[in-house]
């Protein structure tokens, strides 16, 4: 099953738009998006086929912080990690 696993570090400077466009060219390959410019923190939301949420979402914390790190983003503590799957995306809907 795909899971959409959202992602979320904050710190203590605000994000500049330039460093989004990092993340956003670092997760591209996992079906992620990218947001925080302008906030004290940094995002993303990646897509895993997996066969559990909390296989999909390990899978994604390994993706981000490895991204982070290819994005030069400094190594914040991440504060959210929220998941859902195509089935109770389509049942919200």
């Amino acid at each position: 099953m795909k899971y959409s696993i959202s992602i979320y570090a904050e710190g203590d400077r605000e994000i500049s738009l330039t460093e989004i466009v990092e993340l956003a060219d670092a997760v591209a390959q996992y079906s992620g998006i990218a947001s925080g410019a302008g906030t004290m923190g940094y995002g993303a939301q990646l897509v895993f086929e997996a066969s559990t949420a909390e296989a999909a979402i390990e899978l994604a914390v390994r993706a981000f912080e490895k991204s982070v790190l290819i994005a030069k983003l400094p190594i914040w503590p991440i504060t959210t990690v929220d998941s859902i799957s195509e089935l109770e995306e389509l049942e919200e809907d």
